[in-house]
C-alpha cells in the first residue's frame, strides 16, 4: 500500500513530489467522494492505517484533520472516523490564477498577513512551555537546515504550524493543513529569494526571533505587531526581485501556488 500512494508523488500538474499526508488526503478523499467508503462508514483505526499505509500515526492524524475540515468525516466518541455526505462537503475558493505570478504569491502574501498576525498575539495569550519549546527548536532546525545547504522551506511551514497549534484553536492547524501546497511554494519561492542574498537570510531570521521572543513573553500586541511586519516585510522582498528571479523553478512553483489557490481550496 505505501508503494501505492507513492505512486502519487506528484500533483495533476506535474510538479513537485507531494508529501505524504498530501497523497494520502488525495487517495482517501478520491476513496470518500467515489463511494469506496459509503455514507456512515467507518475509517480504519489509525493503527490499523498506519499499517496499511506504511506511514506515521503523525502523518495519519495529520490527513483525518485534513478530511474533518473539508467535511468529508467527523470523529466520534466511541466510533471512529465517521465518513460524511461527500455532496455536503466544503471547502474555501479564492478565485482563479493570476496571470502575473509575482502578483500571484503577494496576494497569498497578503491573505497569510491577517492569519499570521492573529494567531501569534493568540499564541502569545495562551501557549505552554512545550509550545515555547517547540517553537525555539524550529528556529535551530531552519538554521541547521540552510547551513547543511538546504532551502528551510519545511522547517519554516513547522515554525509556522507550530505557532497555530500554540494558539489552542484547532481552525487554526487545520486551516494551514489544508493550505499546506500553497504555503509550501509561497515559502519556497520567498525563501529562495532570501537565500541569495545574506542580509536579506539575516533579515528573516531576526524577524522570526521577533515573533518568538514575543510569544515566550506573552506580549499579545508586541508578538501581532512582529508576524504583521514579518509579512510586510516578505512582501517587500518579493517586490524587489528582479524579474529574471520568477524563471525556472520559481516560475513553475509560482504556477503551481496559483493553481492551488485556485483548486484545491472552494466553498460549495
Amino acid at each position: 500500500m505505501q508503494e501505492r500512494i507513492a505512486g502519487h508523488g506528484q500533483n495533476a500538474q506535474g510538479g513537485e513530489a507531494l508529501t505524504l499526508a498530501d497523497r494520502l488526503t488525495e487517495e482517501l478523499a478520491h476513496e470518500i467522494r467515489s463511494g469506496a467508503y459509503p455514507i456512515g462508514a467507518r475509517l480504519p483505526t489509525e493503527k490499523v492505517m498506519t499499517q496499511q499505509y506504511g506511514v506515521s500515526r503523525t502523518v495519519i492524524r495529520e490527513v483525518i484533520s485534513r478530511l474533518k475540515f473539508e467535511g468529508l468525516v467527523e470523529t466520534k466518541q466511541g466510533s471512529g472516523t465517521v465518513v460524511l455526505d461527500p455532496a455536503a462537503s466544503y471547502s474555501f475558493r479564492l478565485g482563479k490564477p493570476d496571470e502575473d505570478l509575482a502578483r500571484g504569491v503577494l496576494r497569498i502574501l497578503e491573505l497569510r498577513r491577517g492569519i499570521e498576525a492573529e494567531m501569534a498575539a493568540l499564541a502569545a495569550e495562551r501557549r505552554s512551555a512545550k509550545d515555547l519549546s517547540r517553537l525555539k527548536a524550529c528556529l535551530k532546525n531552519i538554521d541547521l537546515a540552510v547551513q547543511r545547504g538546504g532551502n528551510g522551506v519545511e522547517e519554516d511551514l513547522q515554525f509556522h504550524l507550530t505557532i497555530a497549534h500554540a494558539t489552542g484553536n484547532p481552525h487554526y492547524p487545520e486551516l494551514l493543513g489544508m493550505l499546506t501546497l500553497a504555503l509550501k511554494d509561497a515559502i519556497r519561492i520567498t525563501r529562495g529569494n532570501e537565500a541569495r542574498q545574506t542580509p536579506l537570510a539575516e533579515e528573516v531570521r531576526k524577524e522570526h526571533e521577533a515573533i518568538c521572543k514575543a510569544i515566550e513573553q506573552k506580549d499579545v500586541e508586541a508578538a501581532r505587531a512582529a508576524a504583521f511586519s514579518h509579512m510586510t516585510n516578505t512582501e517587500r522582498r518579493i517586490r524587489n526581485v528582479d524579474p529574471e528571479y520568477w524563471q525556472g523553478a520559481n516560475r513553475i512553483a509560482a504556477g503551481r501556488l496559483a493553481r492551488t489557490i485556485a483548486e484545491a481550496v472552494s466553498l460549495k
